[in-house]
C-alpha cells in the first residue's frame, strides 16, 4: 500500500493575502500622565517571611489616581511581593479610570524611576501594550507615565 504525502507550503505574503491580512499594520502610540497616592487609601504591609523586610513580602494597596493637576480620576490598586530586600519588588497593579482600566504587572526598584510593562486594558484600553515608568516624588506620591501602543 502506498502513503500519499501532502506538504503544503504558504510564503508568508501569500498567507496574510489568503487570509485577508495586511502585511503593514500602523501602530498608534499615546502618553498618559498619572499620580499615584500612597498618602490615602489603603496601604498594608504584610510580613509572611523572617520578621523585617525579607523575600515573600508583600504589600497590598488601593490608593487614588490623579490627573496632572492633582484632582481624583480613579484608582492604583494592586500588590507587590518582596523579592530582593531594600532593593526590588514583583508587582501587579491596575489603574482604573472611568472609561477603562490599565493593568501592569514586573519588577518595581524600591528607589528611582521603575519600568513596569502593560499587559492589557479594558474599555478604551482594550489591546493596549507598553510601559509604565513610575517615580517617586519623595512625598509618598508616584508619577505614573504611561506610553500606550495600540495596533490599528
Amino acid at each position: 500500500m502506498r502513503k500519499l504525502s501532502l506538504i503544503a507550503v504558504l510564503t508568508v505574503p501569500a498567507a496574510t493575502q489568503m487570509l485577508g491580512c495586511s502585511s503593514a499594520h500602523a501602530e498608534e502610540t499615546n502618553t498618559l500622565f498619572t499620580i499615584a497616592d500612597a498618602r490615602s487609601g489603603i496601604a498594608s504591609p504584610v510580613d509572611l517571611g523572617a520578621p523585617g523586610d525579607s523575600p515573600g513580602d508583600m504589600f497590598v494597596f488601593d490608593q487614588p489616581l490623579l490627573n496632572e493637576a492633582r484632582e481624583t480620576i480613579g484608582s492604583n490598586s494592586g500588590y507587590c511581593i518582596r523579592t530582593l530586600p531594600g532593593q526590588f519588588s514583583e508587582c501587579q497593579w491596575t489603574l482604573t479610570m472611568a472609561d477603562g482600566t490599565i493593568t501592569v504587572a514586573g519588577r518595581e526598584a524600591e528607589t528611582g524611576t521603575s519600568l513596569v510593562p502593560i499587559i492589557g486594558g479594558t474599555g478604551d484600553y482594550v489591546g493596549v501594550r507598553g510601559v509604565l515608568s513610575t517615580t517617586p516624588n519623595g512625598d509618598r506620591t508616584f508619577t505614573q507615565v504611561l506610553t500606550l501602543h495600540r495596533m490599528r
